[in-house]
């Protein structure tokens, strides 16, 4: 008998021919939690991308969902939406994490973005680093449009037309995934896609 990651309530399983083989994957929440989640489904044009899907809304449950995985640095959640980024992230595109600036990466103990991707067993290579320590959501949008480049190719990092799928855990301006293509279309990429977790309403 397992536990809800999030609820802490038992999950019952029913013993089924997949799990006899060893080969089922083991549930890291309920089914309660489960429907706690929204989907959104979004499927955006952009200019700079092929595409730009997100999965989930930002509501409540993910709210706490990512608080407690990002801020209270819960790495055992990493794993809760792995069948809806394999989902998504099927293909033969390389996919590329919107990497952590390293000081934060101390600070948060792991790259969340790498460990959703790990979980889930999806290849990635990181061919970005990261500028700044800046948070964008302590930004305006004036702030936002003047801000430098956030993002360089890493220096061993050899870029080619593509395809490549940027993947964040967050959209909520687009700003962030904006910087990275464009780093990347400067390098010689020409296809390019973004999948993000969550769809978030800015702010302001």
């Amino acid at each position: 008998m397992s536990h809800c990651l999030l609820c802490e309530q038992s999950i019952a399983t029913s013993p089924t021919f997949s799990g006899l083989l060893g080969i089922d994957h083991k549930k890291d929440i309920c089914e309660d939690c489960s429907k706690s989640f929204q989907r959104a489904d979004i499927i955006d044009e952009d200019p700079l991308f092929e595409r730009i899907t997100s999965i989930y809304t930002y509501n409540e449950a993910m709210r706490e969902y990512l608080h407690q995985y990002k801020f209270l640095q819960d790495v055992a959640l990493a794993g809760v939406f792995s069948n809806e980024l394999r989902a998504v992230l099927k293909g033969k595109a390389t996919v590329v994490p919107v990497p952590m600036h390293p000081e934060k990466k101390i600070d948060r103990t792991f790259s969340h973005v790498d460990e959703l991707l790990k979980r889930a067993g999806i290849p990635f290579v990181h061919l970005l680093e990261k500028n700044g320590t800046e948070a964008m959501g302590e930004k305006s949008k004036e702030e936002r449009l003047a801000m430098r480049p956030l993002f360089a190719i890493k220096p061993d990092a050899a870029v080619g037309p593509g395809p490549y799928i940027l993947i964040d855990d967050i959209f909520t301006t687009g700003t962030t995934l904006r910087h990275a293509a464009t780093v990347l279309k400067e390098a010689g990429a020409t296809q390019i896609e973004a999948v993000t977790l969550i769809r978030a309403e800015p702010s302001h």
